[in-house]
């Protein structure tokens, strides 16, 4: 089933506002149901049809983002309105071979998604502790709080989490009872293999219960781009699409999630992400994510503290040339008292690149004794590369350590001449130091085999 996208210009009535955002929520709605999964409960499936049907709403009420919109000022989506895409649910994968994809540590916690649907031939969940679920939606247990979670989060309402939410036909699914510890991280990837411009919708829910503690992986990549993530090779090239994924985390009271996510889709592909972080008292969240691969692509994330004396830590690595522009948004919303939160993002930008960062920390009167760092640092590795960077500290309260700081550098003459004063030529001392600047990052993943993936590739 094929539907054009028109990308003119809209009216200005309350619905229907923007014709191409119209257009593209006929798209999506009218094929969703195409790949729903055919065990999903009836309870759920009637809980999925209310949410999208609110979320669709709000689409009708949007337009797309334009530079004119402080948020979207240095991102620009002109690219994208231009694109007609074609939403495509074939779900045929017998050519794909993901053993290159699969982290030895997760061979029996592993979700596949193809083209945003379900492939349980290429996943592996079995071996996980009693009271851990990593299903789609037809595994869930239907006396699960779904309803609790599911696009619950704040920020539902932002344009491109609202387009994935009306169409939303099925969810990956982690979600780890009270008290349990899973050991071995859990692995959900999600892979295009489009050769039309199509537009994908992945959906993730990870609910950790109280005293709770889980390590995922998100993985976002097509298989030609995997192929520079495994081999000697340079992303690659391929035909657009269009990849809008949501991440809801919910962490509840004393409980632990641990976050890795790669995006490494291919050249000519767009990619718009959010990561939408709930914090209860006393809960610990990290975030590894690194950005590798589209044309255009942006990453928001978002964290809301529910409950006093919690812990944040971001990190984040941003590795670019040729034309690519990625957008990093963050906002850490610290409501209550005796808070911590660590990040340090940092961009490694060659070509004609551009990359952006724009982090926010709010810290309102309630929120004393929080102790917040931020930091962003940027290597131009070409006299053409761009940097935008925008780190924001926005406090009331009176009692708190709060420090936030931005550097925009190039590779230091005298370190290159040190480094071939020791007999290194002058290409390895240049990947030296850019494999050190990459590093710090790297090295805090927790996945001993992701680390050795990533270093090669940065070492390429």
């Amino acid at each position: 089933m094929s539907i054009q996208v028109s990308p003119s210009l809209g009216s200005d009535t309350l619905l229907d506002r923007d014709d191409y955002l119209t257009g593209l929520l006929k798209l999506i709605v009218e094929t969703s149901h195409l790949a729903s999964p055919d065990l999903i409960e009836p309870e759920t499936n009637a809980l999925l049809q209310e949410i999208r049907q609110s979320a669709a709403l709000w689409v009708r009420q949007s337009t797309l983002p334009t530079t004119r919109d402080e948020e979207w000022r240095t991102t620009d989506l002109s690219s994208l309105r231009q694109v007609q895409f074609d939403h495509n649910v074939e779900t045929s994968h017998s050519d794909l071979d993901i053993a290159p994809l699969t982290l030895p540590e997760a061979v029996n916690s592993r979700l596949v998604f193809v083209n945003g649907v379900y492939a349980p031939d290429l996943s592996a969940v079995s071996g996980l502790p009693d009271g851990v679920i990593v299903s789609n939606l037809a595994g869930l247990p239907v006396e699960k709080r779904l309803r609790e979670y599911l696009a619950q989060a704040q920020g539902s309402t932002e344009v491109f989490t609202a387009v994935n939410t009306s169409g939303m036909s099925d969810v990956a699914v982690v979600w780890v009872a009270k008290n349990v510890v899973v050991e071995t991280p859990i692995h959900v990837l999600f892979i295009s293999t489009a050769e039309t411009a199509t537009v994908s919708l992945p959906r993730c829910l990870v609910v950790a219960e109280t005293g709770s503690s889980v390590t995922l992986v998100e993985e976002f990549l097509n298989r030609l781009g995997a192929a520079s993530l495994c081999e000697d090779a340079q992303i690659a090239k391929e035909e657009v699409y269009f990849t809008n994924a949501v991440t809801e985390i919910w962490i509840e009271e004393n409980a632990q999630v641990s976050h890795t996510r790669i995006e490494l889709d291919g050249a000519e592909a767009f990619h718009i992400g959010k990561t939408a972080v709930n914090q209860a008292r006393y809960s610990s969240y990290t975030c590894h994510a690194v950005t590798l691969g589209a044309k255009l692509s942006r990453h928001n994330l978002e964290v809301w503290q529910a409950g006093e004396q919690t812990e944040t830590t971001l990190n984040g690595l941003t590795m670019i040339g040729g034309k690519q522009l990625a957008d990093t948004h963050s906002a850490i919303a610290l409501n209550f008292p005796h808070a911590t939160s660590r990040q340090l993002h940092k961009c490694i930008v060659g070509d004609r690149a551009h990359s952006v960062f724009n982090g926010k920390i709010f810290v309102p009167k309630p929120a004393q004794l929080t102790n917040a760092e931020q930091l962003n640092r940027n290597l131009l590795l070409s006299s053409k590369a761009r940097v935008d960077t925008k780190p924001q500290l926005e406090i009331t309260a009176d009692n708190v350590k709060c420090a936030h700081g931005a550097t925009v550098s190039q590779l230091e003459d005298d370190e290159i001449f040190y480094l071939q004063s020791r007999g290194i030529d002058d290409n390895a001392a240049r990947h030296l130091l850019i494999n050190a600047f990459a590093v710090e990052i790297i090295n805090q993943i927790p996945i001993s085999s992701l680390r050795e993936k990533l270093t090669q590739f940065v070492s390429r």
